[in-house]
């Protein structure tokens, strides 16, 4: 098959299925700012942080009621998780769905839905980072998984949100009927 062909091909597929070519950009994304995100928590976890792993977070009834126990952990998750999301949102806004709704909310609706996310995936890579340790199981690669795991299951939430109410356009052309 030469080049053409297969360009024409591609180009047939993601006309024919416009919303599963967004999927596929969107999951695109997401591994690549994964990618991104699990490097840098890997650098702040065994290098800067790597003092503070196991280091208690002490008395706060938020950082309690969320299970997070160590400061390390915290910190990692926190900080790549913001560059990640940060990534993302240009990568989707750009590429993915090209959106041209006002910027400003786009940001503001990202942001409420980022901190949803980055609290619910606190408490729960908290909760399961706090069982590894507690287990003895914590090292690189059990911590990559947990981590793997923790930034997967926002999925369900974050494409629908991203799609239909965040990256919006103001007028679809690819997306009306002939």
């Amino acid at each position: 098959m030469d080049k053409q062909t297969a360009k024409a091909r591609v180009t047939a597929f993601t006309e024919k299925h416009r919303e599963i070519w967004k999927f596929i950009k969107f999951t695109f994304t997401g591994v690549s700012t994964s990618v991104l995100e699990m490097a840098v928590f890997a650098l702040l976890q065994y290098v800067v942080f790597a003092s503070l792993r196991e280091a208690p977070v002490g008395d706060s009834a938020l950082l309690s009621f969320l299970g997070i126990e160590y400061k390390g952990y915290m910190y990692s998750y926190f900080i790549s998780a913001t560059i990640g999301y940060a990534a993302a949102f240009i990568m989707n806004r750009k590429l993915t769905f090209k959106a041209d709704a006002n910027p400003v909310l786009s940001s503001v609706l990202y942001i409420i839905m980022v901190v949803c996310t980055i609290l619910f995936n606190t408490w729960l890579g908290s909760f399961l980072g706090s069982w590894v340790t507690d287990n003895g199981w914590n090292n690189f690669w059990v911590d990559m998984l947990v981590k793997l795991i923790v930034m997967t299951v926002p999925t369900l939430w974050t494409y629908p949100l991203n799609r239909f109410v965040i990256h919006r356009k103001k007028k679809d052309d690819s997306d009306k009927e002939a």
